[in-house]
């Protein structure tokens, strides 16, 4: 029963990867767009980066930079979960949904699929930390790939179930415009929540991608193991949540 239920979830992840990896421009547009991001934003601030609560030295290239790992992660997400609206469009949702195979392996293959690469392409990007001065031991490095983890896993199925309820491309994308995007923007990526405006600061504090975010500026920083901890679980909690809605919906779907 176990074979009959991991079969098919390996099935979809592969055929995700595969599909992925063949796509060069998704590839090239994944990572390329938050490194120019990164580059452009945290160069052009520069020097002028002073904030409370912030360690003194720290330049903006170096705080940007958990922020460009979430929003690789992001984009990953979104690229991976237009396929669902694609396998909708060619049929081959709708022979999924009529096989013999559990609702929940079906999500899961589809998330795990999105999630492990987004997950790789972030952990290419930790590959550039020590040309900003980010040095961090292995413990470091494997809390935030933790972190990184959780965050592939969250945001790839919430990704999912906003697909699974599209129609089309375009109205996916505006979507994820109105959605993802600001859930990225009030994480702290760009700015500390202790320098925002009050109203701004109380609804950062209710993202769970915020305390992911901190989680993971704790980890490459070497800070307090308890706001990693808090940031890994808030990511994990919230990628369970997210993963049983998406498989909720999927198992509504069977048999149509």
């Amino acid at each position: 029963m176990k074979q009959f239920f991991w079969a098919p979830v390996m099935t979809l992840w592969q055929r995700e990867v595969v599909r992925f990896l063949r796509q060069r421009s998704r590839v090239v547009g994944a990572l390329g767009t938050p490194v120019i991001f990164w580059l452009f934003i945290g160069s052009g601030v520069g020097e002028a980066f002073r904030v409370p609560g912030v360690p003194e030295g720290t330049t903006y290239l170096q705080f940007f930079f958990p922020g460009t790992v979430m929003m690789i992660v992001l984009f990953t997400a979104i690229f991976s979960t237009i396929s669902i609206i694609e396998d909708r469009r060619e049929g081959f949702l709708q022979g999924v949904l009529v096989a013999p195979v559990h609702p929940w392996a079906v999500a899961l293959g589809k998330i795990l699929g999105g999630a492990s690469l987004a997950f790789g392409q972030g952990l290419l990007f930790f590959a550039l930390a020590p040309l900003v001065g980010l040095r961090f031991g292995l413990l470091e490095f494997l809390a935030a790939a933790g972190i990184l983890a959780a965050a592939s896993v969250a945001l790839t199925a919430l990704g999912f179930v906003f697909a699974w309820k599209s129609t089309s491309v375009q109205g996916f994308h505006g979507i994820m415009n109105l959605v993802l995007f600001p859930l990225w923007l009030l994480s702290g990526a760009l700015f500390p929540r202790e320098t925002a405006a009050s109203w701004m600061a109380l609804v950062m504090s209710l993202n769970p991608l915020t305390y992911g975010l901190d989680g993971m500026r704790a980890a490459l920083a070497g800070g307090s193991a308890g706001t990693a901890w808090l940031g890994a679980g808030v990511l994990v909690v919230a990628g369970g949540v997210l993963t049983a809605l998406g498989a909720r919906m999927t198992a509504g779907s069977f048999g149509r």
